[in-house]
């Protein structure tokens, strides 16, 4: 029986590095969160002008996008014009705001990254980013 890829600490760290790096460079301040393919966390980030929030929004993130296996801004759209309410899962961690995205690896979804503390666009933008650090 052929194994699922797993996404390694390895990865993750490459994930969080490129994310902290832009942080750095533009000087914000947020929370980023790596998680498996169950939502479990696997590597965490929060830069030092990150407030509290964020934090525990970032693994939400995280934990949604890898369990729906789509983006979490797609998913809270789809709430809202579909009209089930995110209470719908079961679990209060699942979040529609932008800024989880799913990890993919070899065609399956091996986990989830969450960036919070930023506006919208921009957590979905460094997001973005750290996945591309993936190659």
């Amino acid at each position: 029986m052929p194994t699922s890829p797993a996404l390694t600490l390895a990865q993750a760290m490459t994930i969080l590095d490129a994310v902290r790096g832009e942080l750095e460079r533009t000087g914000q301040g947020a929370a980023a969160a790596v998680v498996d393919a169950h939502g479990e966390l696997i590597a965490f980030l929060r830069t030092d002008s990150c407030p509290l929030p964020p934090i525990t929004i970032a693994q939400n993130k995280a934990f949604t996008a890898a369990r729906e296996r789509c983006a979490t801004r797609d998913l809270g759209t789809r709430s809202r014009t579909e009209g089930f309410p995110l209470t719908y899962f079961g679990d209060p961690r699942y979040v529609g705001w932008g800024g989880g995205l799913p990890i993919i690896v070899g065609g399956q979804v091996v986990g989830g990254i969450g960036v919070s503390g930023l506006p919208e666009d921009e957590d979905v933008r460094i997001a973005t980013l750290g996945l591309a650090a993936l190659g």
